[in-house]
């Protein structure tokens, strides 16, 4: 993007202070902001004013989840047609690891956390050995895609390499890099984190598809011949990825996707539920559930929205290619945003100063036509670590690894 394509995009968004410092730059610097420029999408940013715009939630109704005694009856069926599918090359797994450690107290990318306590057990490597445990039963490397973002993308490909990849076939693991977005004040304005940088952030995990797709590995997928993704967060090192058992309940039930879920321990637990919104499969998250739909029971008596998701999602790849170019719900996020004010003195605030724009992958599955919700036994499968210590923390993730035999 040269300069003068540059200010025309800039004022069509209302951002042209965005190139007050250009003429102080290097030739070096001014390639840097303009191909930012370049890369961005300021288009979200008209909604900070215009919130009514912003799609409103259907109806909300139950989805029931296949519960664990339905699977236990049914599991060797589903492992022998999840195995045949992952022998024949027809899964693949793609990690998001975009995020840094910076809840932690790490300045690292969230993947090189280390939760060992007598020897180093990074996350990335719970996750690589989880895997291999598939990899083992199927006698075939599962192709392994890895999110980074352009704030990890270098420390995390140095740290997979630095480990040998932790014995994965470094040959079947491709890195891509997340979209960013750029970051606004209250009043819609961009941050500068820099004369010549634009403060941004990772656009959400719901770019994660259209990510590859720009990355050029939808291509990859095809040649591979790839027909089932799972999808899955860096951070629950028990979770089991591209389950024989999961990947052949989802081809069996015909569904375009499936998603794992476990049963909630409280109906105000922080994590969105599945269910219908408007007769198609969607989540709500914990904070749109309302006490109506918190007090809900089914027709057994149970809370009706009981199935709790663990972000691990099977998507069926040629229907994430029909849906690849729709719009989905943007979440407008306050945040604390790093920035350089107008006199280049540079802050890091302490509470939220303004606002990020994501998409979530939970939007997603309301963009499929069906969803089987799965249930997975939480003790096994769900030991989150989105905290330093309390709930969903490396404490209690540590305290469930030692519950699941694994040496740390």
């Amino acid at each position: 993007m040269n300069l003068e394509e540059a200010r025309k995009k800039l004022e069509s968004a209302g951002q042209e202070h965005a190139l007050r410092y250009y003429d102080e730059l290097n030739d070096g610097e001014k390639k840097a902001l303009l191909d930012q420029i370049g890369s961005l999408d300021f288009s979200p940013i008209h909604y900070v004013h215009d919130r009514a715009e912003l799609p409103k939630r259907g109806k909300i109704t139950p989805l029931n989840f296949m519960s664990l005694d339905e699977i236990a009856s049914k599991r060797d069926e589903f492992e022998k047609t999840g195995l045949e599918a992952i022998r024949q090359g027809k899964v693949g797994a793609v990690l998001l690891a975009g995020g840094m450690g910076t809840r932690l107290g790490s300045d690292n990318p969230k993947c090189m956390y280390d939760i060992g306590i007598t020897k180093h057990v990074y996350i990335m490597e719970r996750l690589i050995r989880n895997l291999m445990d598939v990899v083992d039963q199927a006698g075939v490397a599962v192709p392994l895609f890895i999110m980074t973002s352009e704030k990890n993308h270098d420390a995390t490909v140095r740290f997979m390499n630095g480990h040998d990849f932790f014995g994965y076939d470094r040959s079947r693991v491709w890195f891509f890099k997340q979209d960013m977005a750029p970051a606004t004040d209250y009043n819609g304005k961009v941050y500068m984190e820099a004369k010549d940088r634009i403060a941004s952030s990772p656009n959400g995990n719901g770019g994660w598809f259209s990510s590859m797709q720009k990355a050029g590995l939808i291509e990859k997928l095809h040649e591979l011949g790839i027909e089932w993704l799972n999808c899955f967060a860096v951070d629950n090192v028990l979770q089991r990825i591209a389950d024989p058992v999961f990947v052949g309940a989802t081809i069996a039930s015909g569904c375009a996707t499936g998603a794992k879920v476990v049963r909630k321990v409280a109906k105000d637990e922080k994590v969105g539920a599945m269910c219908l919104e408007d007769g198609k499969p969607s989540i709500v998250e914990y904070y749109d559930m309302t006490p109506e739909l918190m007090d809900a029971v089914n027709e057994k008596g149970e809370p009706a929205y009981a199935g709790g998701v663990i972000l691990n999602y099977l998507f069926r790849e040629k229907d994430l290619e029909k849906v690849i170019n729709e719009k989905l719900t943007l979440h407008i996020v306050e945040k604390k945003i790093p920035y350089m004010d107008e006199a280049g003195v540079f802050h890091k605030p302490d509470k939220p100063n303004g606002y990020k724009f994501e998409t979530l992958i939970l939007d997603m599955i309301h963009e499929m036509d069906t969803c089987l919700p799965f249930e997975v036994a939480r003790d096994h499968e769900f030991a989150p670590i989105k905290n330093k210590t309390g709930v969903d923390s490396v404490e209690s993730a540590q305290e469930l690894c030692r519950k699941n035999g694994i040496e740390l």
